[in-house]
């Protein structure tokens, strides 16, 4: 009977060991750890902040990505759906941000939010750091992108991040 108290215990001394181990390399990693005195790892600024690729919160946060994409692309529908061409560029579709905005917070209250997002990633321009309601009301947006471009690079940066996970 003593042979599987030992086996067992030697066992749970293994497992234990093993789980030793695998935390001290994880706090080997982890540049808020002190009191250990090793070497902490250098990281880039692209992997630093970041989940651990495949983890539950890599996982949401594709998902949310997605979704933000998702509603860019719904903002400059709308704003190609509702605004009017240009005289002097007929392929740049303007609106006012008084008029995106009674729209589209019928849609999503994330209009200022997602009209800067838009502008970053080059789809639409405005003067201006942000937007407020009522102040900027006569303040134009100029779609400058074809929205059929606009939807081939969700698709592809949709295409990215489904691959990826």
């Amino acid at each position: 009977m003593s042979s599987v108290m030992y086996e067992s215990l030697g066992a749970k001394v293994a497992m234990f060991n093993q789980y030793a181990s695998k935390h001290k390399d994880k706090q080997s990693k982890n540049p808020f750890t002190s009191g250990l005195n090793i070497e902490k790892p250098r990281f880039s600024k692209e992997e630093y902040g970041r989940p651990e690729a495949g983890s539950l919160s890599d996982l949401r946060g594709r998902k949310a990505n997605a979704h933000v994409l998702k509603e860019i692309l719904e903002l400059c529908e709308i704003i190609n759906q509702e605004g009017t061409p240009c005289r002097d560029q007929p392929d740049v579709i303007g609106i006012t941000f008084g008029d995106i905005f009674n729209i589209y917070t019928n849609i999503s209250n994330k209009c200022v939010g997602l009209l800067l997002r838009a502008r970053k990633q080059k789809y639409l321009e405005f003067e201006g750091e942000c937007l407020f309601q009522r102040r900027d009301d006569n303040v134009p947006i100029f779609l400058v992108k074809p929205v059929e471009e606009i939807r081939e690079e969700y698709n592809q940066r949709l295409e990215e991040i489904r691959k990826d996970s």
